[in-house]
């Protein structure tokens, strides 16, 4: 399919490249179509990436793997909520996270509190607000540089 997106321009994107979110993005119920779009030279994804909606096509979030930022990133996720998703394994399980980009890029930082998990099986998904003390704001400047993010 043919996409016009405000930050990419014309795009195609195959079927098989299509995210659904089940229940949209936190604060964008109705937008539950979704592609990623990054670098394709950078095979390890470790830079941000972009969760393109496919349903408004002016929309784009910055996303990340947390993992980059914060090495020992294991959310505790609620089985019920996984169980939406389908038959999750290590294997199938892609875990990213939202960027927050200020005017300041010191202040730029990951949401740890509501991660995007998507079984890369049937390329389903849901952003899920986890128990805990994660932070909504981890900051990527002083996690990068030695500080403990928070």
């Amino acid at each position: 399919m043919q996409v016009k997106t405000r930050l990419f321009g014309e795009i195609e994107i195959s079927d098989e490249k299509v995210i659904n979110l089940l229940h949209g993005l936190i604060g964008f119920p109705d937008m539950k179509r979704y592609t990623l779009i990054f670098d394709e030279e950078k095979k390890d994804k470790g830079n941000i990436m972009w969760l393109q909606s496919l349903d408004e096509t002016d929309f784009a979030m910055p996303v990340m793997l947390p993992h980059v930022v914060k090495p020992d990133y294991a959310p505790a996720l609620n089985a019920d909520s996984l169980s939406q998703l389908g038959n999750l394994t290590d294997e199938n399980t892609y875990l990213l996270v939202t960027v927050r980009v200020p005017k300041n890029p010191k202040e730029a930082s990951i949401n740890l509190k509501a991660p995007i998990i998507i079984n890369t099986d049937t390329n389903v998904g849901d952003q899920i607000i986890i128990d805990g003390d994660e932070p909504v704001r981890f900051l990527i400047h002083d996690a990068l540089h030695g500080k403990d993010g928070e």
